[in-house]
Protein backbone atom coordinates (compact mmCIF):
# COMPACT_ATOMS: atom_id res chain seq x y z
CA UNK A 1 0.00 0.00 0.00
CA UNK A 2 1.40 3.32 -1.00
CA UNK A 3 1.38 6.53 1.80
CA UNK A 4 0.40 9.32 0.16
CA UNK A 5 2.15 12.92 0.97
CA UNK A 6 -0.76 15.46 1.76
CA UNK A 7 0.50 18.76 0.53
CA UNK A 8 0.33 21.92 2.72
CA UNK A 9 -2.15 24.36 0.65
CA UNK A 10 -0.63 27.94 1.97
CA UNK A 11 2.79 26.61 1.16
CA UNK A 12 1.08 26.01 -2.42
CA UNK A 13 -0.39 29.57 -1.96
CA UNK A 14 2.84 30.95 -1.27
CA UNK A 15 4.60 29.37 -4.43
CA UNK A 16 2.11 30.88 -6.92
CA UNK A 17 2.69 33.97 -5.31
CA UNK A 18 6.18 33.91 -5.93
CA UNK A 19 6.00 32.65 -9.42
CA UNK A 20 3.23 35.07 -10.23
CA UNK A 21 5.93 38.01 -9.09
CA UNK A 22 8.97 36.94 -10.58
CA UNK A 23 8.38 34.77 -13.89
CA UNK A 24 8.07 37.56 -16.04
CA UNK A 25 11.89 38.70 -15.55
CA UNK A 26 12.61 34.99 -15.45
CA UNK A 27 11.27 34.36 -18.65
CA UNK A 28 12.81 37.66 -20.39
CA UNK A 29 16.45 37.03 -17.82
CA UNK A 30 19.45 37.07 -20.23
CA UNK A 31 21.71 36.97 -17.08
CA UNK A 32 22.11 32.89 -16.70
CA UNK A 33 23.08 33.52 -12.70
CA UNK A 34 20.34 35.50 -12.24
CA UNK A 35 18.16 33.14 -14.06
CA UNK A 36 19.71 29.68 -12.22
CA UNK A 37 19.06 31.50 -8.55
CA UNK A 38 15.57 32.47 -9.22
CA UNK A 39 15.20 29.05 -10.05
CA UNK A 40 16.26 27.68 -7.13
CA UNK A 41 14.59 29.57 -5.13
CA UNK A 42 11.56 27.64 -6.72
CA UNK A 43 13.20 24.37 -6.21
CA UNK A 44 12.87 25.40 -2.34
CA UNK A 45 9.93 26.40 -2.30
CA UNK A 46 8.83 22.95 -3.78
CA UNK A 47 10.41 20.85 -1.55
CA UNK A 48 9.03 22.65 1.88
CA UNK A 49 5.72 21.65 -0.01
CA UNK A 50 6.87 18.03 -0.60
CA UNK A 51 10.70 16.68 -1.29
CA UNK A 52 9.75 15.10 -4.38
CA UNK A 53 8.55 17.57 -6.41
CA UNK A 54 10.29 19.23 -9.23
CA UNK A 55 9.82 21.08 -12.07
CA UNK A 56 10.84 22.69 -15.54
CA UNK A 57 10.40 24.52 -18.66
CA UNK A 58 9.21 23.29 -21.73
CA UNK A 59 8.80 25.30 -25.18
CA UNK A 60 5.45 24.52 -26.91
CA UNK A 61 7.14 25.39 -30.90
CA UNK A 62 3.05 24.71 -31.56
CA UNK A 63 1.89 27.57 -30.39
CA UNK A 64 4.81 29.73 -28.87
CA UNK A 65 4.12 28.89 -25.45
CA UNK A 66 6.30 28.29 -22.12
CA UNK A 67 5.00 25.28 -20.06
CA UNK A 68 6.14 24.78 -16.59
CA UNK A 69 5.48 21.00 -16.04
CA UNK A 70 5.83 19.58 -12.63
CA UNK A 71 6.62 15.87 -11.46
CA UNK A 72 7.45 13.80 -8.62
CA UNK A 73 10.85 12.09 -9.78
CA UNK A 74 9.10 8.47 -9.82
CA UNK A 75 7.83 8.74 -6.29
CA UNK A 76 3.86 7.97 -6.34
CA UNK A 77 3.40 8.60 -3.00
CA UNK A 78 3.86 12.65 -4.08
CA UNK A 79 1.23 12.30 -6.75
CA UNK A 80 -1.21 14.31 -5.34
CA UNK A 81 0.96 17.32 -4.29
CA UNK A 82 1.93 17.32 -8.18
CA UNK A 83 -2.35 17.62 -8.75
CA UNK A 84 -2.79 19.66 -5.82
CA UNK A 85 -0.19 22.35 -7.11
CA UNK A 86 -1.17 22.08 -10.99
CA UNK A 87 -4.83 22.61 -10.01
CA UNK A 88 -4.25 25.83 -7.96
CA UNK A 89 -1.97 27.20 -10.41
CA UNK A 90 -3.11 30.61 -11.70
CA UNK A 91 -3.56 31.81 -14.98
CA UNK A 92 -0.10 33.10 -16.73
CA UNK A 93 0.27 35.06 -19.59
CA UNK A 94 2.36 32.63 -22.22
CA UNK A 95 2.49 30.02 -18.90
CA UNK A 96 0.65 26.45 -19.45
CA UNK A 97 1.35 24.75 -15.90
CA UNK A 98 1.61 20.71 -16.63
CA UNK A 99 1.22 17.94 -14.70
CA UNK A 100 3.71 15.06 -15.03
CA UNK A 101 6.20 14.39 -17.81
CA UNK A 102 4.15 13.22 -20.88
CA UNK A 103 5.05 10.87 -24.01
CA UNK A 104 7.72 12.51 -26.04
CA UNK A 105 7.44 12.43 -30.25
CA UNK A 106 9.82 12.48 -31.39
CA UNK A 107 11.77 10.49 -29.01
CA UNK A 108 15.03 11.47 -27.80
CA UNK A 109 18.08 9.96 -30.39
CA UNK A 110 20.32 10.72 -27.94
CA UNK A 111 20.28 11.22 -24.42
CA UNK A 112 24.11 12.79 -22.43
CA UNK A 113 24.57 11.86 -18.70
CA UNK A 114 27.71 13.58 -17.37
CA UNK A 115 30.24 12.52 -20.02
CA UNK A 116 28.29 9.34 -21.11
CA UNK A 117 26.05 9.65 -24.20
CA UNK A 118 23.39 7.02 -24.53
CA UNK A 119 21.09 6.18 -27.12
CA UNK A 120 17.97 4.04 -27.07
CA UNK A 121 18.70 0.97 -29.12
CA UNK A 122 21.63 0.91 -26.56
CA UNK A 123 18.93 -0.90 -24.24
CA UNK A 124 16.98 -4.13 -24.07
CA UNK A 125 14.00 -5.30 -22.09
CA UNK A 126 11.01 -8.09 -21.22
CA UNK A 127 7.63 -7.47 -19.54
CA UNK A 128 4.91 -9.66 -18.72
CA UNK A 129 0.95 -9.00 -17.20
CA UNK A 130 0.74 -11.13 -14.18
CA UNK A 131 -2.71 -10.69 -11.95
CA UNK A 132 -3.29 -7.13 -13.19
CA UNK A 133 0.39 -5.90 -13.12
CA UNK A 134 2.75 -5.16 -15.55
CA UNK A 135 6.07 -5.98 -14.58
CA UNK A 136 8.91 -4.80 -16.60
CA UNK A 137 13.13 -5.87 -16.58
CA UNK A 138 15.44 -3.80 -18.36
CA UNK A 139 19.08 -4.75 -19.33
CA UNK A 140 21.62 -2.38 -19.56
CA UNK A 141 25.32 -3.56 -20.56
CA UNK A 142 27.99 -4.11 -17.59
CA UNK A 143 25.20 -3.60 -14.87
CA UNK A 144 26.51 -3.90 -11.62
CA UNK A 145 23.94 -1.51 -9.31
CA UNK A 146 21.60 1.44 -10.14
CA UNK A 147 23.18 4.02 -7.42
CA UNK A 148 25.17 6.68 -9.66
CA UNK A 149 24.83 4.39 -12.73
CA UNK A 150 24.39 7.04 -15.58
CA UNK A 151 23.21 4.12 -17.69
CA UNK A 152 20.31 3.74 -15.61
CA UNK A 153 19.34 7.72 -15.41
CA UNK A 154 19.30 7.36 -18.77
CA UNK A 155 16.84 4.72 -19.17
CA UNK A 156 14.86 6.69 -16.83
CA UNK A 157 14.71 9.72 -19.01
CA UNK A 158 13.84 7.40 -21.64
CA UNK A 159 10.87 5.29 -19.86
CA UNK A 160 9.27 9.12 -18.97
CA UNK A 161 9.92 9.40 -22.73
CA UNK A 162 8.31 6.42 -23.92
CA UNK A 163 5.29 5.45 -21.15
CA UNK A 164 5.11 8.93 -19.27
CA UNK A 165 5.87 9.94 -16.01
CA UNK A 166 2.24 9.17 -14.77
CA UNK A 167 1.52 5.92 -16.36
CA UNK A 168 5.47 4.73 -15.46
CA UNK A 169 4.33 5.40 -11.03
CA UNK A 170 1.20 4.06 -11.98
CA UNK A 171 0.96 1.21 -13.80
CA UNK A 172 4.30 -0.33 -13.73
CA UNK A 173 4.30 -2.48 -10.61
CA UNK A 174 7.81 -3.78 -10.79
CA UNK A 175 11.33 -2.00 -12.72
CA UNK A 176 14.39 -4.51 -12.49
CA UNK A 177 17.65 -3.71 -13.43
CA UNK A 178 20.39 -6.81 -15.14
CA UNK A 179 23.17 -7.33 -17.23
CA UNK A 180 22.43 -7.43 -20.79
CA UNK A 181 23.42 -11.00 -22.49
CA UNK A 182 25.70 -10.65 -25.36
CA UNK A 183 22.83 -12.33 -27.32
CA UNK A 184 19.61 -10.64 -26.33
CA UNK A 185 17.49 -11.77 -29.19
CA UNK A 186 18.99 -15.14 -28.07
CA UNK A 187 17.56 -14.77 -24.29
CA UNK A 188 13.82 -13.62 -25.87
CA UNK A 189 14.44 -9.79 -25.31
CA UNK A 190 13.18 -6.71 -27.04
CA UNK A 191 14.70 -3.59 -28.15
CA UNK A 192 13.75 -0.79 -25.85
CA UNK A 193 12.12 1.19 -28.33
CA UNK A 194 9.47 -1.73 -29.10
CA UNK A 195 8.24 -1.06 -25.34
CA UNK A 196 5.58 1.57 -26.03
CA UNK A 197 3.92 -0.57 -28.34
CA UNK A 198 3.78 -3.40 -25.64
CA UNK A 199 2.46 -1.23 -22.88
CA UNK A 200 -0.18 0.28 -24.52
CA UNK A 201 -1.56 -3.12 -25.86
CA UNK A 202 -1.66 -4.22 -22.25
CA UNK A 203 -2.18 -1.02 -20.90
CA UNK A 204 -6.20 -1.56 -20.41
CA UNK A 205 -5.20 -4.69 -17.89
CA UNK A 206 -3.52 -3.12 -16.15
CA UNK A 207 -4.26 -2.25 -12.90
CA UNK A 208 -3.30 1.23 -11.00
CA UNK A 209 -0.45 0.54 -8.61
CA UNK A 210 2.69 2.35 -7.52
CA UNK A 211 5.83 1.43 -8.60
CA UNK A 212 8.37 -0.94 -6.75
CA UNK A 213 11.70 -1.04 -8.12
CA UNK A 214 14.22 -3.56 -7.58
Amino acid sequence: MISVNFPDFEKITAFWCEVINTIDDLLDETDELSAHETMSHYESSLKSIDQNLTFHFERDEADERIEMVFGCDGYAQSIASVLSLVDAAPIIDGVQVVAFNHRHDPLPVCIKVSDDEFRLDDFWFSSRVEKGEFHLSVFVKDYQNEDDNPAVEAVMIYLDALLGEFDLMTRVATLSWYSQPSEPLDHGLKPLTHLRDEFDQVRTQVQLIGATVH
